[in-house]
């Protein structure tokens, strides 16, 4: 579980804060305060010497764990708030008990220590903060501005590449989608710019009618840019005028017997009709618009988030933070929302399920943050009201399909502990799998599953390296794996208290593998890990596996049991994951050159050697002389490079 956004982490030590904002920070101890204090005492022990002025402080217990990260107008009267023992909830007096020192860091404003308390909680996940999920990024589309022909593509992350950004979709789906439409009406390149400067003939995307061969010149750059501003006018919301246009073109087309043309535009015209019937709710009076609706039910959240642009609904998404027992709703999305946009754009208008007692500081900070006007309201009529209507409607339902499924996956992890026989129902399983080609290109895999279905942020790969090991041998790539992995929880934590370490490790294999991993853990003194293997019993079949526990005999289930199935999910999931590890292994080997070895040898020198010689091989066979005739490359680089080709000192 994280935080959700993309914005700079707030490092711990060394006074260290984000740039911009005068961030001064005080350690946990505190001169005058009792060693051993715990509880409201040691906090007031903090009292005398605390400013009357804005910041965030961060709560941590004896072993200075984070417990709870929070913003203060002023610091000194939070505190003291803290200070007196009674007249909590119980979440709070539980968290006062459990603190035994405090840090402090000033800030010049409440807008301020608003966006460092978001960053924090992101970074520090403290378990009495109300917590998201996910921490994913959402995908925009790109018309790019710097090429005479723009190409249109999906696009994540920062931005860093120039041009005119359309989004946030819910989905890499929904701006497939999109894309799709675009290229049908528009008629714009998506490929790469490399693949654009050497084609020679037009590709098969304009064989189907999907791009208008701006590479081979069947378009000038004039026209290019009249279907580039038109595709533009459509992500605005200016669909109209768009087809009125085509529409005019089609007659005129049509009129001049250029059938083929005529017909062009028609499919570009249906193109369009297509997508915006497709829309599920356009709402007129709101242009753009994030709308943000929480349900709570069962001590469990869901806050659904709509994104409305250019007076169109480009999807959802469903979240689920981590609330704590006695937290207001109101508290709860105030606390996602400052999460959720702490590295997003948001939408010039947010619409809100609850009105928010802090939505005047949180408008205050998204302004600064986005560079822009931004309004929060909580609207109780009219259009508005309707839309967070829907949000709470799909809010509910999403709640009520994931406690089902919560409860489903409570009972098949219960029957799982009975089947392998563990003292309890696995909170946290590993599921290990490994995948190569003739002992090339090896990769483990990890993947993760608990309470809540797969954690996909916890999965991880191993590249095998394979010192020692015969090619092909899958019993001791799964002792490295494992050694590697169980060696980094040991380091990272031995006392076994952030829920790193499984409850459940399955491997997929037979007696073999598993003997395997016994000896892996048995070398560095796990003994307490349960461990079982799955192997694919009789023919290979799927419904016939044996599980394979150590001390015991291999046994199977019943073929229609439940809890067999919900292990070769597990299992299949792991192999899907290793084996889409090994493709992306094998696939960057073969576009590797000797050249990614070489020293002082980056992308940009790479490119212009490649591009001055044309193969790696023939880089490899030049003079220093020749060498230093590459843009970029010095005397001291070509003497360097020649020397790691030829081996010479």
């Amino acid at each position: 579980m994280s935080g959700f956004g993309e914005g700079e982490s707030i490092p711990l030590g060394g006074g260290e804060t984000t740039p911009g904002m005068g961030f001064e920070e005080e350690g946990a101890t505190l001169e005058g305060a009792p060693a051993r204090a715990g509880g409201a005492e040691a906090i007031r022990a903090y009292l005398p010497s605390l400013p009357d002025r804005p910041g965030v402080y961060r709560m941590l217990d004896a072993k200075s764990a984070v417990l709870y990260v929070g913003k203060a107008r002023s610091l000194r009267k939070r505190v003291a708030n803290y200070a007196n023992g009674s007249g909590h909830s119980t979440r709070i007096s539980r968290m006062i008990a459990a603190t035994a020192s405090m840090m402090f860091v000033t800030t010049e404003t409440e807008t301020e220590a608003l966006l460092l308390e978001a960053n924090l909680i992101k970074q520090l996940k403290p378990r009495f903060n109300v917590l998201l999920r996910d921490d994913k990024s959402f995908p925009h589309i790109l018309i790019g501005g710097d090429h005479p022909f723009p190409q249109l593509r999906k696009h994540r992350g920062t931005r860093a590449t120039s041009g005119r950004y359309f989004g946030p979709f819910a989905s890499a789906g929904a701006v497939n989608r999109t894309i799709n439409t675009l290229q049908k009406a528009f008629l714009l390149r998506t490929c790469r710019d490399s693949i654009f400067a050497n084609r020679t003939r037009p590709c098969l995307l304009h064989q189907i009618k999907r791009c208008c061969a701006p590479c081979v010149g069947y378009v000038d750059e004039e026209a290019y840019a009249e279907m580039q501003e038109d595709a533009i006018r459509f992500l605005e919301g200016r669909s109209t005028r768009v087809q009125e246009t085509l529409a005019t073109e089609m007659a005129r087309a049509a009129e001049a017997m250029e059938y083929e043309r005529a017909a062009a535009l028609r499919d570009r015209i249906r193109a369009l009709t297509a997508v915006q019937a497709s829309q599920d709710v356009n709402p007129e009076g709101v242009e753009e618009a994030d709308v943000v609706a929480l349900h709570e039910e069962g001590g469990q959240a869901c806050v659904q988030v709509f994104f409305y642009r250019a007076n169109q609904n480009w999807g959802n998404r469903a979240y689920f933070p981590r609330t704590v027992s006695g937290a207001e709703p109101e508290e709860v999305l105030e606390a996602f929302l400052a999460q959720f946009y702490g590295g997003k754009q948001p939408a010039r208008l947010i619409l809100t399920s609850h009105a928010l007692p802090g939505a005047a500081l949180l408008e205050e900070a998204l302004s600064i943050t986005a560079a822009r006007r931004v309004t929060i309201a909580s609207p109780k009529r009219g259009e508005k009201r309707r839309l967070l209507d829907d949000a709470l409607r799909n809010a509910r339902e999403s709640l009520a399909r994931r406690m089902a499924e919560s409860a489903s996956q409570a009972r098949l992890l219960d029957s799982l502990a009975e089947a392998f026989g563990l003292d309890a129902a696995p909170r946290r399983i590993e599921v290990y799998d490994n995948s190569h080609i003739m002992g090339t290109n090896a990769v483990g895999a990890m993947v993760v599953a608990g309470p809540d279905g797969f954690v996909k942020g916890q999965y991880r790969k191993f590249n095998i390296r394979a010192d020692g090991l015969t090619p092909g041998d899958d019993f001791g790539m799964m002792r490295e794996v494992l050694t590697r992995r169980f060696s980094r929880l040991l380091k990272e934590d031995p006392d076994r208290e952030k829920g790193d370490w499984p409850d459940l490790v399955l491997i997929d294999g037979g007696q073999g593998q598993v003997s395997a991993a016994v000896a892996a853990l048995d070398e560095l003194g796990v003994d307490d890990v349960a461990l079982v293997g799955v192997a694919k019993g009789v023919d290979r079949d799927a419904g016939k596996e044996e599980f394979h526990v150590p001390g015991r005999r291999a046994f199977a289930l019943p073929h229609r049991d439940p809890t067999l199935y919900f292990v070769q999910r597990l299992r299949d999931e792991a192999h899907r994951f290793a084996i889409g590890a090994h493709r992306a292994r094998r696939a960057q080997a073969t576009t590797q050159t000797p050249l990614d070895e070489a020293p002082g040898i980056g992308p940009a020198r790479k490119r212009a050697l490649l591009a001055h010689f044309g193969s790696a091989k023939a880089v490899s066979r030049a003079g220093v002389e020749d060498l230093m005739k590459v843009e970029g490359v010095s005397e001291k680089t070509a003497e360097a490079l020649y020397a790691f080709f030829h081996g010479a000192a």
